[in-house]
């Protein structure tokens, strides 16, 4: 996502104040600016901290390079967008609250080390992990097949693909199941994301059923997507299951969840060889073992997509 100018981040900015809390962290998409907007901003975090009791893990920590260790730190490009993933519940002047932001300070504790944390466009944070600006990523990134080629995955939850239409849209029912639903409709989703990938890879399913194409427009900020839903201007979003359920879940939201289309495991990425992984899968199945893993998912509510144990770069789910 490349920035945009300020007057246009201020429009929609101004737009989107006027619209309910939004949760479109994608597989994923965040907010251009590292701005979020108003709505989203005004939703408040959850009080409880699981994080806070976690304590160093020596054996995990041990599995980190030598240097790394005696330096203490690690930088991590951070995608900020909509809960429950990662916003800003209280405005660009409070740290980020969500599921990711709490999973990366946990294995963070775990293995004794702070985060140099960074805001960074959803779609600029895998190629910056190659030339090293960054030590890992987070912005729930689905693992991918296409992906796994250049980024290694640390998984720490099972998350994927789904639609929300407008409440009272009653044109796919209570599920899309098949892309030809589709068919003749206008899909937004989020730059850089699994889901546009989706959709562009398979848009010849409609001429092949004998239908007319779906179109796809794709936005850089999530707000701005489910603004072009609630003026009619696409009549589908694709995104997040856990991102388009919480964002359903909201009374004010005007959006109805159709359901899971395609599951994805999520990961913290890294550049391809990076001697990080396992630590990261040590610290993330030690919070898997104390608990702190299922409370932090529950605070979140995304128990739903909890796994039993971290792993490196498993296949895609299929």
């Amino acid at each position: 996502m490349n920035p945009r100018p300020i007057r246009t981040r201020l429009r929609v900015a101004a737009t989107i104040a006027l619209l309910p809390v939004l949760a479109l962290t994608a597989c994923g998409s965040g907010d251009t600016s590292g701005t979020a907007p108003a709505a989203a901003q005004a939703s408040p975090a959850p009080a409880d901290d699981p994080v806070a009791a976690v304590r160093k893990v020596d054996s995990a920590a041990a599995l980190l390079p030598v240097g790394v260790r005696e330096a203490g730190t690690l930088r991590v490009g951070s995608s900020v967008g909509f809960p429950p993933g990662a916003y800003y519940p209280n405005g660009q002047d409070k740290p980020p609250a969500g599921q990711d932001i709490d999973l990366a300070d946990a294995v963070a504790k775990v293995l004794g080390v702070k985060l140099e944390r960074q805001d960074a466009s959803f779609e600029t944070i895998l190629p910056a992990l190659g030339s090293g600006k960054y030590d890992f990523g987070t912005g729930n990134f689905g693992v991918t097949t296409e992906r796994l080629k250049t980024i290694d995955f640390v998984t720490y939850i099972n998350d994927g693909q789904g639609f929300a239409v407008k409440t009272g849209n009653t044109t796919f029912g209570k599920k899309v199941t098949d892309l030809t639903q589709l068919c003749g409709l206008t899909i937004g989703t989020g730059a850089g994301t699994t889901f546009e990938a989706t959709l562009t890879a398979q848009k010849g399913v409609c001429a092949k059923a004998g239908k007319k194409p779906y179109d796809v427009k794709v936005y850089s900020e999530n707000g701005a997507t489910l603004t072009a839903l609630q003026q009619g201007r696409i009549d589908v979003i694709m995104s997040t299951i856990n991102g388009l359920r919480y964002q359903a879940a909201q009374p004010a939201s005007q959006t109805t969840f159709l359901g899971e289309f395609h599951r994805l495991d999520v990961g913290f990425a890294f550049k391809k060889g990076s001697p990080l992984t396992k630590a990261f899968q040590a610290a993330v199945n030690e919070l898997i073992k104390d608990g702190t893993y299922a409370r932090i998912l529950k605070k979140w509510g995304t128990s739903a997509s909890a796994i039993d144990t971290s792993r490196i770069n498993p296949p895609e789910h299929t």
